[in-house]
């Protein structure tokens, strides 16, 4: 079974049809009426606009001819050129067009039945979390016959045409679409998550590890159907679409159909001098403009391989406008790289994102206030919502993303397209359940860029642990939703924190509700015992306090390890002390290096401190060697850290 799938404007696409065939006519959306308002906002087009259907158009029209990629398509005198892109990229997966036009072959004009052509056509789109299907009618908008849009080279085919159009729809009217970059619209086609990697910025020119290293998760991305498209920087206007000394074009978009690591046998490894080739093959919309450098149609490379090469290679192109580069030449000549991952089928029986839907909110009460603002705004900023996730192991990718409501269907009122938006993200206690209300320990481990776009996203690798993010708006005091969504290889849980404080219970009566909160962070152990000289001592930490208790992961083969374990606990009494205890890792039966004892009473001094460690028996207990950086923070106000 699928996701759930959203009517847009309640329209069922199966009865609106029967209807009209029962009726003998053919299907006029009253919901997006053949006028300017389907067009424009406040403005009218010049020129005398018609409204017409694809048969009064060309003869034997279809929604698809052939092979759904083999065309170019064109933006037309007022169409958008990310739409082109984003009509390329999403030819290039079934797995992707064949649910964004569902049941295509229903769909299609059937000479033999044209009794049983309506004019209607459904698309689905991915909006704002949901899967959301459109009904629209064939009615086209045209100046002397040409379509004003977008529209095919091959002139009997249609599919992208009516898909721009439910697009429009569902966003209110063409010209809603100016502004949408090419990752928004493969977003709202597919469901993926985007990230924009500069590749400039990665220096994968100069850094063979992180070249091969983004060759590799870029095969993985698209081998697991993911969509893919580059582009290069056009500093300014007057160069946008001017051609590179290798024919690409600048602040044009290409779209990846191919990706292969290629072993090559003992005669090719003499001929190119290496035993394999990373390849990259690359379309351009509109077929035109190919690359001119190694491995291009008439490269020396081509000459070197014989028709069994290629074939065994399967070094091919399938369309005009395709060409294949080596991964050397790729993150040389392009810029920007955006990367569309798919995201919609549980992997391994895990799933690889988590989504939550949220709220900007506010409220008169400081604790009920959700709509602080950006990190400048101190006071208020730990006012927005808050989400925690749990990174299980080190090293692991995560991809972060926080899309707001699309405004652009409120735009006659006025309303701006986007709000500026961004969020923080930091690393925070082990054991962490309620809400974060002051920034004494937490380390701050990344932020996004604040832009007035529709999404804003940060890639990141994290070490084990649990972190906090904070989505907020740049000002504070607004009202808004957001679609927050994290993607990891593993799975991280997230979770939002609604509490402020442990809840007050009969159980919590009975034992005794907190009064103080304690918060410690241990930076290092350092001048760890050696039994003799040779021995391996992996040391981890255990922080406790009563029954409760936070381990740290092991550090490995060290007498100077450093942790930055977090933990945080809320006593009923300044009378159970914090124990921080040392161990070391073996094999059969851990050992006890040390620890310190802790009475952590809000009175404490808060800095950084160096203590010894003892034996066990509290804090008069005999020394032992090495000692532990920490810094411990005690508050009897529960809502403070």
């Amino acid at each position: 079974m699928g996701p759930p799938l959203k009517l847009f404007k309640n329209q069922k696409y199966l009865e609106l049809k029967q209807e009209c065939i029962k009726d003998g006519i053919l299907f006029c959306d009253p919901t997006f009426l053949p006028e300017n308002d389907s067009l424009f906002y406040n403005r009218l087009l010049p020129g005398k606009v018609v409204w017409k259907r694809p048969q009064d158009i060309c003869d034997d029209p279809r929604l698809i001819v052939g092979n759904i990629s083999n065309h170019q398509l064109i933006q037309g005198r007022l169409g958008h050129k990310p739409m082109v892109s984003a009509f390329s990229c999403l030819a290039v997966q079934e797995c992707h067009w064949t649910k964004t036009i569902p049941n295509h072959k229903e769909q299609e004009w059937d000479p033999q039945k044209l009794d049983k052509y309506a004019g209607i056509f459904h698309f689905r789109f991915w909006h704002f979390g949901e899967w959301t299907e459109v009904v629209i009618d064939d009615l086209l908008p045209t100046i002397n016959g040409d379509l004003v849009f977008s529209f095919s080279t091959s002139m009997n085919e249609f599919w992208n045409a009516l898909l721009e159009k439910a697009y429009a729809k569902l966003l209110g009217c063409y010209e809603a679409l100016d502004g949408l970059t090419t990752t928004d619209i493969i977003v709202d086609f597919t469901g993926t998550l985007a990230e924009t990697v500069d590749m400039q910025k990665g220096r994968y020119t100069e850094l063979v590890e992180e070249k091969y290293k983004l060759f590799k998760e870029l095969f993985k991305t698209f081998t697991k159907g993911g969509l893919i498209c580059c582009s290069i920087e056009s500093p300014n206007q007057e160069e946008q679409e001017v051609e590179t000394d290798w024919g690409l074009l600048k602040g044009h978009t290409y779209t990846m159909t191919d990706i292969r690591k290629i072993r090559l046998g003992e005669r090719l490894v003499e001929v190119f001098r290496t035993e394999k080739l990373y390849m990259i093959r690359l379309r351009n919309p509109l077929g035109r403009q190919e690359w001119s450098g190694p491995w291009s149609e008439i490269s020396e490379e081509w000459q070197q391989l014989t028709a069994a090469d290629r074939k065994n290679l399967e070094l091919v192109m399938s369309d005009d406008g395709e060409f294949w580069m080596s991964l050397e030449d790729f993150c040389r000549n392009f810029h920007e790289l955006y990367v569309c991952r798919n995201v919609n089928n549980p992997i391994f029986g895990h799933k690889e994102l988590e989504s939550v839907v949220g709220c900007w909110t506010v409220d008169d009460d400081p604790l009920m206030n959700r709509s602080g603002g950006c990190y400048n705004n101190r006071d208020t900023f730990l006012q927005n919502p808050q989400y925690i996730f749990t990174v299980p192991e080190d090293g692991h990718k995560v991809i972060m993303s926080l899309q707001q409501k699309d405004m652009r269907t409120y735009r006659r009122m006025g309303r701006p397209d986007n709000y500026i938006i961004g969020f923080e993200l930091f690393k925070v206690e082990m054991n962490r359940k309620f809400r974060l209300h002051h920034l004494y320990i937490q380390e701050r481990a990344g932020t996004s860029t604040y832009i007035d776009t529709r999404t804003v996203f940060l890639s990141k690798y994290l070490k084990k642990g649990n972190y906090v993010l904070v989505p907020t708006m740049f000002q504070h005091g607004r009202t808004s939703e957001f679609l927050l969504r994290i993607f990891s290889e593993v799975p991280v849980q997230l979770r939002e924190l609604t509490l402020d404080m442990p809840k007050m219970s009969c159980w919590n009566l009975a034992r005794g509700y907190p009064k103080v909160v304690t918060q410690i962070t241990v930076h290092s152990a350092e001048g760890l015992e050696k039994k003799y000289a040779n021995e391996t001592v992996n040391p981890y930490l255990v922080i406790k306090c009563g029954k409760d208790e936070v381990r740290s992961p092991v550090q490995k083969n060290t007498v100077h390890a450093i942790f930055d374990t977090q933990a945080i606990f809320y006593r009923r009494t300044t009378d159970i002390p914090i124990i921080v205890q040392v161990w070391n890792s073996r094999k059969f039966c851990d050992q006890f290096l040390g620890q310190v004892t802790l009475d952590a009473d809000p009175s404490d001094c808060r800095d950084l401190k160096s203590l010894y460690l003892r034996k066990k028996g509290g804090p008069t207990a005999k020394v032992k060697q090495g000692h532990l950086s920490l810094k411990v923070i005690s508050s009897d106000d529960l809502t403070e850290l």
